[in-house]
């Protein structure tokens, strides 16, 4: 067959993004972004570009940006690594270490960019099951994967693996761990420090969840300096651009204004899953910024499709383990009291 394609490119389907609707009035929560505006000091950092630093490439190795990540975190600049979005670095990653002959492994249900990224570097895929309670599935330091990918607080169940089983799995591993930490903002504990005791451990960080800066598409790895300079190799050349880099150091820099909203928004956490419970819905516990919410009775679907025809917007996702579940990403308190409003009068309609 003539084609204009690869054969795995020409097979594959791309990744399903959550639905962004167009109406500003809509409630939005579906895609588990920060119901609350980045820090003041991002903006002034915007207003001080001029017209030098949008006429010149950006910087490089993101200088200004390592220095603060090295700071906050307590390591070394040259253990991070930049790029537009974590998922940009989830792909470098992929390419670093993945081919026909060398596997990716991860446990499942969980971030569903994985595959697509294995299906475009064309190796293959180990997908083992969840254990009960989401612990780990015992099989997964035995795959011989040359990545194994561990969202951890994991999406789309919001559970998280402890530090001591991470661990565990680290020194089982001959491969890469990629320690996808996209949610880590809104949990009690995380891995960074398996980085320093382990060469082939790599954290990766968003800013999109609790800095709010989803827009601008900002995310940062530390790992080891050979896994970091393995990474530098694949990255685009000028891979972020100066506007979010240095939006990106100052959100990273104000930390007593990302903690308090970090705060508002487990607070609300809170009562959202008191107030599911409360309408028959198995959920929670969570450590993110999102609640995976179970009901046998409206079907899960159904439940969806009435929220939107509401302008309510939540996750549905329709494959196995997941079907009569939906996600929920925590919104302000209004748009909260909003969706517990809207779902009780679906589920009293239907009884």
């Amino acid at each position: 067959m003539n084609t204009l394609f690869r054969e795995n490119i020409e097979k594959m389907q791309g990744y399903t993004p959550g639905f962004q609707p167009k109406d500003p009035s809509a409630i939005k929560l579906n895609t588990n972004e920060n119901p609350y505006p980045p820090s003041p000091k991002v903006f002034e950092a915007i207003a001080r570009l001029d017209g030098q630093a949008l006429r010149k490439y950006p910087p490089v190795l993101w200088d200004g940006f390592r220095q603060i990540a090295a700071k906050v975190h307590s390591v070394e600049p040259e253990m991070v690594v930049c790029g537009n979005g974590a998922d940009e670095l989830l792909s470098i990653l992929v390419r670093c270490c993945c081919d026909k002959d060398r596997l990716l492994a991860y446990p499942v249900p969980t971030y569903s960019l994985y595959p697509i990224l294995a299906r475009i570097q064309d190796c293959p895929v180990i997908e083992l099951p969840w254990g009960g309670d989401y612990r780990l599935p015992p099989e997964l330091g035995k795959t011989k994967a040359a990545l194994t990918f561990l969202c951890n607080p994991n999406a789309p169940t919001g559970t998280f693996v402890p530090v001591e089983e991470v661990k565990k799995l680290a020194g089982e591993i001959s491969g890469v761990l990629a320690i996808d930490e996209a949610y880590v903002d809104f949990a009690e504990d995380n891995c960074l420090r398996l980085v320093r005791e382990f060469e082939n451990v790599v954290v990766l960080r968003s800013m999109s969840k609790g800095y709010s800066l989803a827009g601008l598409r900002f995310g940062y790895a530390i790992a080891g300096r050979r896994i970091a300079q393995a990474m530098i190799k694949v990255k685009d050349s000028y891979n972020v651009n100066a506007v979010t880099q240095a939006a990106a150091t100052a959100a990273l820099e104000d930390q007593a204004y990302f903690l308090a909203n970090v705060r508002k928004i487990i607070a609300q956490r809170t009562q959202l899953i008191t107030g599911l419970r409360e309408l028959g819905f198995k959920a929670g516990p969570s450590q993110t910024n999102f609640i995976l919410a179970q009901i046998d009775r409206p079907k899960a679907e159904e439940i969806y499709q009435k929220l939107v025809e509401r302008a309510i917007f939540v996750r549905y996702f329709g494959y196995k383990a997941l079907e009569d579940k939906l996600r929920i990403s925590v919104g302000a308190p209004q748009e909260n009291e909003a969706l517990l409003s809207a779902l009780q009068d679906i589920i009293k309609k239907e009884h």
